[in-house]
């Protein structure tokens, strides 16, 4: 199983915290670094202020060499898809070929207001437009053209440029791998069918876990995809004590308790943690992104990465 380092800087980080934390999740052998996408914090203060998702990206596609990066996820409302592309391919380039695009139809509204970013009430259906542009600029064949009219977006003679470093498209077209999340019954499952690279169900309730794959992969049958060409995933908080000490102080840090934690994340013990990833694999989760909420802690990390991690691959 993949382990994925996943953050939320809008709480209160600065580029350099974001960095650091980056590199150790690289040095300690991580699958992969995310973070989240949004300009507001959810409670307390967010100093030093919000990071923007791509800009930070880029930063770190120059300064990491080995571990995958992306958003989980970037909102639709945040970027128009012609603009998206050319940014998150270019920052793919950068990368070498080490980016993936979590994209989301947006929710928090407040971050919107502030900010001056239009919300519309009605949002999947841009979100399903995003997909469809962003996409089909990546694979149109360099020196054709890509026009699109939908009810959201048009585009008219475009040259579809740049184009992402790697391959990650579907059926190997150019591009980079996308992912699609939420726990929707029909929606979420039709799109991540047919756009996406993987599928991923952010902080579901745990017996809900195998019920949200099998309706992806009844949506793959669907459409005649194999249900098994996507990478099947999970998104839950991290919070792990070499005892109940250890833990009861990293649950204070973040502000929950070690019984919540316990109950919906991967957290308590060292051992607590290796059989909840047990239990995840057994429900068919490929790969499990770790919400980190302390970035001051890297001890938090090294533990994960020494204790944790070898029983999960």
């Amino acid at each position: 199983m993949d382990l994925r380092i996943f953050t939320e800087p809008q709480q209160g980080a600065s580029y350099e915290d974001v960095l650091r934390v980056a590199q150790a999740a690289e040095r300690l052998g991580f699958d992969a670094f995310f973070r989240s996408d949004h300009y507001l914090a959810m409670g307390g203060d967010g100093l030093p202020g919000p990071t923007d998702a791509w800009t930070t990206l880029a930063g770190l596609a120059r300064e990491t060499e080995r571990i995958r990066l992306g958003t989980l996820v970037s909102s639709a409302t945040f970027r128009h898809p012609g603009v998206l592309a050319i940014q998150v391919a270019q920052v793919d380039q950068m990368s070498g070929g080490r980016v993936e695009l979590g994209l989301g139809a947006g929710w928090f509204a407040a971050e919107h207001e502030a900010y001056g970013i239009p919300f519309p009430g009605r949002r999947f259906g841009m979100l399903s437009e995003q997909l469809e542009v962003v996409t089909g600029l990546w694979s149109t064949p360099v020196g054709e053209r890509f026009d699109h009219r939908g009810r959201h977006y048009t585009l008219t003679d475009s040259p579809a440029l740049p184009k992402p470093a790697q391959q990650g498209g579907r059926d190997g077209a150019t591009g980079v791998p996308v992912i699609v999340g939420g726990n929707g019954p029909r929606r979420t499952p039709a799109l991540a069918a047919r756009f996406a690279a993987e599928y991923n169900s952010s902080f579901p309730e745990i017996s809900d876990i195998p019920q949200a794959f099998a309706r992806v992969r009844a949506a793959c049958e669907e459409i005649g995809r194999p249900a098994d060409e996507l990478v099947y995933s999970v998104a839950l908080v991290l919070a792990v004590g070499s005892d109940d000490a250890e833990l009861a102080r990293r649950a204070e840090a973040i502000g929950r308790e070690p019984a919540e934690l316990r109950e919906h994340g991967v957290a308590g013990t060292v051992a607590e943690a290796v059989d909840r990833i047990g239990a995840l694999r057994d429900m068919g989760v490929e790969r499990l992104y770790l919400q980190v909420l302390d970035l001051q802690d890297l001890d938090h990390l090294e533990l994960v990465a020494s204790e944790v991690a070898p029983h999960a691959r």
